[in-house]
């Protein structure tokens, strides 16, 4: 039992132990670095850009088969600088250079071939950029070298990326000359640097002075110019006046001539205009005396048809007011032969009469006026208005000769002056002689019959 535990406690102990190397001993590359494992013969690269991944276990060196060598390079840009270098130009003249390159890792493993870390690479990039600054310097003049820096900076880059390629390293951007100056003990460059500002204040001076002859040439030609133009301008002004007066003189002889030629088209054009419409008045004022004759002769025709048609209206209507007049005298005479009873069949003959009479006067205005429709209708109203009349008068004469009493026993009296006159109509007679019959026919009726026509002519055997 005691076994078992020991065994389990010491596989327990392995267990945390190998747990505890795995975490101390892994490793995680940075982005911008590039590991170089070396395991036995056996070379390997770890970072983010790599097919192998970022992670490894950096075991001791001293383990046998599992034990590894690192390098590490960064995968990012770095520099190289070059401060101070001596350096001397193809006469042997000596000066000093600060010169920078910019470069990076190319192949890791061709990096790692060639040097143990990084700061070892970094010392031998310097001298390569050494070796190549004092070959292309010793080939040009200082005069030349402190010209021609751009151009000299990428003689620099080419001769500096062939010999990269062994390393595994390859520039970035051309090797950029910093700054030139005298080493010490040496006037060299402050002497070429005076030279120079010698002859620039030399091309300077003549510069001026060819300036300021230039100029002054310029404006002595200028002045020149400008008085010989002020002759010419005021002699084409003196030309251009004389020649403006003569057109002006000439403008005002056509524009007087013109002048002349438009007040007589004016004129002619005006008297034109005076006759048209002297004429267009004269023709207007004939219209409108004709249209004035025409409307007054309508007028005329008009009243002349008016009076005509009123005064045979005017003896068509006395004519059947005499003809009425002759007629009721006629009916009254025949009342009063024939008694009581013919009295009221000749008021109901009459009452006829006189109800057709405005119908026959109508007629006749009918066939008078022909079509005057609204004349027309106006006089079959007054016609009826003044049949109404008469009418009325007559049933008035009538009621009072016949001392009829008129009882109403229902309605109102306007209504029973309506009913009674009935009586005088032709079907009134006929009732009324059927009701004196049929009181005939009775003994109290045949005395209330003989009671009223009481002194009435008897009739004939």
């Amino acid at each position: 039992m005691n076994i078992y535990i020991i065994a389990g406690a010491v596989a327990l102990g392995v267990f945390a132990i190998g747990f505890l190397l795995a975490v101390v001993l892994r490793r995680v590359v940075p982005t911008n670095e590039v590991h170089i494992v070396q395991r036995g013969r056996s070379r390997v690269s770890y970072g983010a850009s790599q097919s192998a991944g970022n992670v490894y276990y950096e075991w001791p060196a001293f383990l046998p088969q599992i034990g590894v060598l690192v390098t590490k390079f960064p995968v990012s840009i770095f520099d190289v600088n070059l401060k101070d270098y001596e350096a001397y130009d193809t006469g042997r003249l000596p000066f000093r250079v600060d010169v920078q390159a910019f470069m990076r890792i190319a192949e890791s493993d061709t990096a790692a071939e060639k040097v143990a870390n990084f700061d070892e690479l970094q010392h031998q990039l310097s001298g390569i950029l050494q070796g190549a600054v004092r070959s292309v310097l010793a080939t040009h003049k200082l005069e030349d070298i402190l010209e021609a820096r751009s151009t000299l900076a990428e003689a620099f880059t080419a001769q500096v990326d062939n010999q990269l390629q062994a390393w595994g390293v390859e520039t970035v951007k051309n090797i950029e000359f910093m700054d030139i100056r005298d080493s010490a003990n040496s006037q060299v460059i402050a002497n070429i640097m005076a030279k120079e500002k010698s002859r620039i204040d030399r091309e300077s001076r003549e510069a001026v002075a060819m300036n300021s002859q230039l100029a002054r040439t310029k404006e002595i030609e200028a002045e020149r110019i400008v008085e010989v133009n002020q002759q010419d301008a005021l002699q084409q002004v003196g030309m251009r006046t004389a020649e403006q007066e003569k057109q002006v003189g000439i403008a005002k002889q056509v524009a007087e001539q013109q002048v002349l030629v438009a007040q007589k088209d004016t004129t002619e054009r005006e008297m034109d205009v005076k006759l048209v419409a002297d004429t267009r008045s004269a023709d207007i004022a004939k219209g409108v005396a004709e249209v004035q004759a025409a409307q007054e002769r309508e007028v005329t025709i008009i009243r002349a048809e008016g009076q005509r048609r009123q005064q045979v209206i005017g003896a068509e209507a006395e004519r059947q007011r005499l003809e009425l007049v002759a007629q009721g005298t006629l009916a009254q005479q025949k009342l009063d032969a024939e008694g009581l009873l013919a009295q009221g069949q000749s008021r109901a003959e009459a009452e006829r009469l006189l109800l057709l009479a405005p119908v026959s006067t109508q007629i006749e205005l009918a066939r008078e006026i022909g079509g005057n429709d609204g004349y027309q209708t106006y006089l079959v109203r007054v016609e009826q208005i003044k049949a109404g009349q008469t009418v009325g008068v007559a049933q008035a004469q009538a009621l009072s000769a016949a001392d009829i009493k008129v009882i109403v026993t229902g309605g109102d009296v306007p209504a029973g002056m309506n009913s009674i006159t009935d009586v005088f109509s032709a079907k009134g007679g006929q009732a009324l002689g059927a009701m004196l019959e049929g009181l005939a026919q009775t003994d109290a009726g045949k005395a209330v019959v003989e009671r009223a026509t009481k002194g009435a002519a008897k009739p004939k055997e």
